[in-house]
C-alpha cells in the first residue's frame, strides 16, 4: 500500500480543498481517515497511507508536484478468447514507479482486455495530473489501431478505440508505441498476478 512522505495536515488541507470529506481516525495512532471512490486514507503522525483498489482516487489529490511527464506501460490477459481476463499497468518517471495496478475484468476476449488495460492506464496518468504520457504496450493490433494505422472493423473495439483517443486527448502531449513483451513485462506480470490470484 502506497504511503505519501506528506505532513497530514497539509494532505488534510488538499483534500479538503478537494471536496473530500474527511473523518477523525478510529484509533488512538490515526490522525484522520478520508475516502473517495474505491480509496481511503490514513494520516499517521508522519505520514499517510494510502489504501483500497484504486488507491489513485486519493494520490492524484495528494501529489505536491503537477505538469510531469510519464511511460505509461499497459497489458491485458485472457485465459481463452473469449476466458478470464485482467489489466495490468504500470506509471513510471525518472523517479521510479509511481503507480501500478492489476486487476480482474470478468470473461472478454483479448483484444478487449488490452483496450481496457490501455484504459485503466490513461485513466491512472490522468488521476495522477501528469501532462505528457509516452504510453507503451506489446498489443501490435491495439497500438496501430489507436494511432490509425489499422482500421478498427469490430464495433466493440471501434467504441473503445474512440474512448482510448479521448482519454489521450486529455494530455498536452502523449505518443503511443509498440514494444516487445520483455519491455513490458511489469505490465504483463500484474495482469497474471491478477488472473491467478482469481
Amino acid at each position: 500500500m502506497p504511503s505519501v512522505d506528506l505532513d497530514p495536515e497539509v494532505a488534510r488541507e488538499r483534500l479538503e480543498a478537494a471536496g473530500v470529506a474527511v473523518e477523525p481516525g478510529n484509533t488512538d495512532h490515526e490522525r484522520w481517515r478520508a475516502e473517495r471512490g474505491n480509496a481511503n486514507a490514513v494520516a499517521y503522525d508522519d505520514t499517510v497511507v494510502v489504501q483500497g483498489s484504486r488507491p489513485t482516487d486519493l494520490l492524484a489529490l495528494l501529489r505536491d508536484e503537477q505538469g510531469d511527464r510519464a511511460h505509461v506501460y499497459f497489458d491485458g490477459a485472457c485465459r481463452g478468447n473469449p476466458g478470464p481476463a485482467a489489466v495490468g499497468w504500470v506509471i513510471v518517471t525518472s523517479d521510479g514507479i509511481v503507480a501500478e495496478g492489476g486487476e480482474r475484468i470478468g470473461k472478454t476476449t483479448n483484444n478487449r482486455a488490452e483496450y481496457e488495460a490501455l484504459e485503466c492506464a490513461l485513466e491512472a496518468a490522468r488521476d495522477y495530473g501528469f501532462d505528457e504520457v509516452d504510453v507503451r504496450g506489446d498489443a501490435q493490433l491495439i497500438v496501430r489501431q489507436v494511432t490509425g494505422e489499422y482500421d478498427t472493423n469490430n464495433p466493440e473495439l471501434r467504441k473503445r478505440r474512440v474512448r482510448a483517443r479521448e482519454l489521450l486527448e486529455d494530455f498536452d502531449q502523449w505518443s503511443i508505441e509498440h514494444v516487445p513483451r520483455a519491455v513490458n513485462d511489469r505490465a504483463d506480470s500484474l495482469a497474471n498476478e491478477a488472473l491467478d490470484d482469481g
